[in-house]
């Protein structure tokens, strides 16, 4: 018995101590896992720790502004209110916003995107409600705050364009960000983060939107915020200081809007600095801040008017009568015209069994090339085609800007049409018509121009034939410092020094005979005498304008009311508005030393003179306002126009 008894006692024993050894290496090896996790691996652990108590949040920075050429506002940010709904301490959401919209105007499409978030997004996150409250929506909010629960007012910056619609193309708008956008960028998945879309804000949206900045806060096991660590603010975006003149853009936008659809381009002519580049009918930017509404879209993209369209670089025109300057110096240039040489002008010309009609009933009789142009003759110009060809007028018309995109540095600028009889056999697969080259003679055809096109064109003209280009920017600065000191040397220096322009390689004899038709045009009987400048000093020589007026035709008429020629314009008030002829107009001044250039076209506007009285308003402000601003008498521009225009025999 004792000998069982102490069998199993050793055998207790003998299982205790198998045990307590496995227990022994279950505990050594727990220490060693403890000392290998919160000694070895102690940094990485504590850093993943960390991790999931801070959240690292990207902080937007400010935005660029866009300032015009004297430091003033064109595009810059604004304090703004906004009303947010935190859902976890609101009663009910659906019922809070109710009470909400008893205050404040909330479209039924708001809410639908309010529900959306709602579900999309943990109750503990705000959820915008509506932007850009006035302070009168917002004292509402406030006082009504204990019958709004989870209802809480935040302010941020927003975009504000002073000029509103006056320089909506050029400066375009910024709009939230599309999947497309994305590139890599942090600050473009922010929610709420804005881009440029349009005009300037597109172009140069990378610098203007700046560097992001951080924000450590430390969150609880449900990801709410509990206390903000450390904040580290972004770098602000880069000013962008334009060449434009914002109280001359102002005064021409609002001349436009007494036409129903019109753009306008005005350039220093050597320089090249875009003073104003405007398109009439506009639109609010900053609706596209908030995102238009359906209703808002849809008058904005059914307007016939194309109010989204930058009509003075998208805008392709017939160039109607102001293509007779590039016509008359590739007469010139080529040889198959004299400046003095008398073409006979009847009224009509025919060629072959067709007869082409000059507007002026009866002919102009005969006309030299400075008369022809300040009468605007037709035959004459169809004569001068006829021996030129078309491939010689497109040679010119490329030379003097035409036909060829600018490179501005506004998005969506086109290129227009120069015609060639090679042009002709790749697109169509048939062989020019001589007929056609009459056409093209007065700027008719298949001819298609931008506004800035023109401005060049009538620039380089104007400058003595020297290749200047239009720029929209004169500087990008970092601090609000460096963008006075480039404001007050424009206004202490004047512009900034001319580009160094090459020759294009037009005569300056031949200039001068385009040059003094110009000046007929509007100063001696021609078609644009609804541009004599009338200013209080109109009388001197130095405030003179020179010119040319254009209608391109829209609408085919007939054989008939064409030889009508003078009537046609009362023909016109009959049709609808869609149908009329385009009224153009480009002109420099002043005529003595040439400064400013100017192209103007007006949708549908019936005729020339129309467009040449917008330029004549518009070009009286770019005169008045800066009377300090320094013109050339050096050689460049000595054999210019001459003080005498030539008078017509007629």
């Amino acid at each position: 018995m004792l000998s069982r008894d102490g069998d199993w006692t050793k055998m207790f024993n003998r299982r205790a101590i198998v045990l307590g050894g496995v227990q022994g290496a279950l505990i050594t090896t727990l220490i060693a896992r403890m000392y290998y996790l919160q000694v070895v691996k102690s940094d990485r652990y504590k850093m993943l720790a960390d991790g999931n108590r801070i959240n690292v949040q990207l902080l937007p920075p400010p935005r660029g502004r866009i300032l015009d050429r004297f430091g003033q506002p064109l595009a810059v940010n604004s304090q703004q209110f906004r009303v947010l709904v935190i859902p976890e301490q609101a009663n009910k959401v659906v019922d809070t916003i109710g009470v909400l919209a008893n205050l404040i105007e909330i479209a039924d499409y708001e809410r639908d995107r309010i529900k959306r978030e709602v579900g999309r997004h943990r109750s503990f996150v705000p959820i915008m409600v509506k932007e850009n409250l006035s302070w009168e929506e917002m004292a509402r909010i406030q006082v009504n705050a204990a019958d709004l629960p989870g209802v809480i007012i935040d302010d941020a910056l927003t975009r504000h364009y002073p000029l509103n619609e006056a320089a909506t193309h050029l400066l375009g708008y910024v709009s939230s960000v599309d999947e497309a956008d994305l590139n890599g960028d942090p600050l473009l998945q922010l929610p709420g983060f804005r881009i440029g879309k349009a005009g300037v804000e597109k172009v140069h949206d990378a610098i203007l939107r700046g560097k992001g900045g951080t924000n450590q806060v430390e969150v609880n096991a449900y990801g709410r915020v509990v206390r903000e660590l450390n904040r580290q603010e972004g770098d602000p975006g880069t000013d962008v200081l334009l060449t434009i003149d914002e109280r001359l853009q102002r005064v021409a936008y609002e001349r436009l809007k007494e036409e129903e659809s019109a753009s306008m381009a005005v350039m220093d002519i050597y320089t090249g600095e875009m003073l104003v580049m405007t398109s009439d009918p506009g639109y609010d930017p900053h609706m596209f801040s908030r995102a238009p509404t359906p209703q808002e879209w849809r008058e904005l993209s059914t307007n016939p008017r194309s109010p989204l369209t930058n009509k003075a670089v998208a805008g392709r025109y017939p160039p109607g009568s102001t293509f007779k300057l590039c016509v008359a110096l590739a007469g010139l240039e080529n040889g198959v015209i004299q400046a003095e040489q008398f073409i006979h002008c009847p009224g009509h010309t025919t060629l072959g069994s067709r007869t082409w009609y000059c507007w002026k009933k009866g002919g102009h009789g005969s006309v030299n090339m400075a008369t022809a142009i300040t009468q605007s003759c037709d035959c004459y110009f169809y004569e001068v085609a006829r021996r030129l060809g078309v491939d010689r007028i497109s040679a010119m018309a490329h030379k003097l800007g035409l036909g060829e995109l600018t490179g501005v540095g506004v998005p969506n600028e086109q290129k227009g049409l120069i015609p060639t009889e090679a042009w002709k056999k790749a697109a169509r697969g048939e062989p020019w018509q001589q007929g056609e080259t009459l056409n093209v003679g007065i700027g008719q055809g298949q001819v298609a121009v931008t506004p800035i096109q023109l401005c060049t064109y009538v620039a380089r003209i104007a400058n003595g034939g020297l290749a200047v280009k239009p720029t929209l920017v004169r500087a990008t600065v970092t601090t609000a410092a460096a963008a006075a000191k480039v404001a007050r040397d424009e206004t202490d220096n004047g512009p900034m020094a001319m580009q160094k322009l090459e020759s294009i390689g037009i005569s300056p004899q031949h200039l001068a005979v385009v040059q003094r038709g110009m000046f007929g045009c509007v100063n001696a009987g021609g078609t644009a005498t609804r541009a004599i400048l009338k200013m209080k000093d109109a009388e001197k020589k130095d405030w003179q304008m020179a010119g040319k007026t254009g209608s391109s035709q829209i609408h085919s008429i007939k054989r008939a009311e064409r030889a009508l020629g003078e009537m046609s314009m009362s023909k016109q008030e009959q049709r609808p508005w869609e149908l009329r002829d385009h009224a153009l107009f480009v002109a420099f001044a002043p005529f003595h030393a040439p400064r400013y250039a100017v192209a103007c076209v007006i949708e549908h506007g019936k005729a020339g003179a129309q467009a040449a009285a917008a330029v004549k308003d518009v070009m009286e402000e770019v005169l008045r306002l800066d009377p300090s601003r320094k013109v050339r008498t050096d050689d460049t521009i000595a054999s210019g126009p001459s003080a005498t225009p030539e008078k017509s025999p007629t």
